[in-house]
């Protein structure tokens, strides 16, 4: 038996997407949470305890694009054909929130109010544009010849804005929580104020994004409701309504640190719902990964790289959280 090199491909993409999704969602959604506390001492904690890891979160976003223009060069060509407006959109943010990153510690007072805005805007365009882009992506993508055959503004429904909207909210908890974990005083006690509505909102959009998807693509909802698939993924389900209990009753006793663990698993659950609606297909509704992959020699040849730098990224990732563990106080700079 061959090893399935479209098949390894496929969960390097993956592991990377989802690595992004909680490494760079916490610090996305303190962006978010930005017009909430108006202090600009309170501020400037809010950044500093993502000012040393914030850039280094991102490199998961470039490995799951280079991994699947590598492995999966069909795919890479229909999907940003058919995404690009809000891809771009998305990159437009994540520049603007970088740039005001750094240009806020700098500027003067009358000015840093500016720079405020470009986070706060940066954060929310591209947050909303990555929910966009992953709604359209669910919605699938109409392929003739191995081409894109849609139009420009596709991916521009209603259910794709849930999407984005509702990412909104899950990277605001993961940013509220990321909070909880490394403030203290009354910082720490706003954020979990805050968390309890943000966690019933999370669920009540993790329940309609469940409903809507299945009536709308018959393929997933005979996925997940035709037996005896039903037992199989029900887990997933009842661990999402358990993660939840267990999260409300975290940020009731005022916990530190159980919040935001139970938050990336509750993130984790929701992308592993994803990739048990869609998988095999790597192009939904119907290019899988094998009609998608490269040639095995090139898929070979990078597999050989990746398997080198994944363990280097994960190493100084590890590192970096490790020496900037523990809480960020007011009298903390940023340097």
């Amino acid at each position: 038996m061959g090893i399935d090199l479209p098949l390894i491909w496929a969960v390097v993409t993956i592991f990377g997407i989802m690595m992004y999704v909680i490494m760079d969602g916490f610090d996305l959604g303190i962006g978010i949470l930005f017009p909430f506390i108006p202090g600009k001492t309170d501020r400037d904690v809010m950044m500093n305890t993502v000012a040393p890891i914030w850039d280094g979160n991102e490199t998961w976003l470039v490995l799951g694009g280079a991994a699947l223009l590598g492995a999966f060069p069909l795919a890479y060509s229909v999907v940003l054909s058919a995404l690009y407006l809000p891809l771009i959109l998305m990159l437009f943010g994540l520049i603007f929130r970088g740039v005001a990153f750094e240009f806020r510690f700098k500027a003067k007072e009358h000015k840093r109010h500016i720079w405020d805005k470009a986070f706060i805007g940066g954060s929310l365009v591209a947050t909303f544009f990555q929910g966009v882009a992953l709604g359209a992506f669910i919605d699938g993508i109409p392929v003739v010849n191995r081409q894109f055959a849609g139009g420009e503004l596709d991916w521009l429904t209603p259910f794709s804005l849930f999407c984005g909207l509702a990412l909104i909210v899950a990277y605001a908890l993961l940013g509220c929580t990321w909070l909880i974990m490394k403030t203290e005083g009354k910082l720490q006690e706003r954020m979990h104020n805050l968390a309890r509505p943000l966690v019933l909102v999370l669920l009540a959009v993790i329940a309609i994004v469940s409903i809507w998807t299945p009536l709308t693509h018959p393929e997933i909802a005979a996925r997940w409701f035709i037996l005896p698939n039903l037992f199989w993924f029900l887990p997933v389900p009842i661990l999402v309504l358990i993660t939840t209990w267990c999260l409300l009753k975290a940020v009731a006793r005022n916990a530190h640190y159980t919040p935001f663990l139970l938050t990336l698993l509750l993130v984790f659950l929701g992308y592993s719902g994803l990739g048990i609606s869609l998988w095999p297909n790597i192009v939904p509704p119907s290019i899988s990964i094998w009609e998608a992959a490269a040639p095995p020699q090139s898929q070979g040849f990078l597999l050989l790289g990746t398997l080198f730098t994944i363990p280097f990224i994960l190493g100084y990732s590890f590192w970096s959280y490790y020496v900037f563990r523990g809480k960020v106080t007011h009298e903390d700079g940023y340097h």
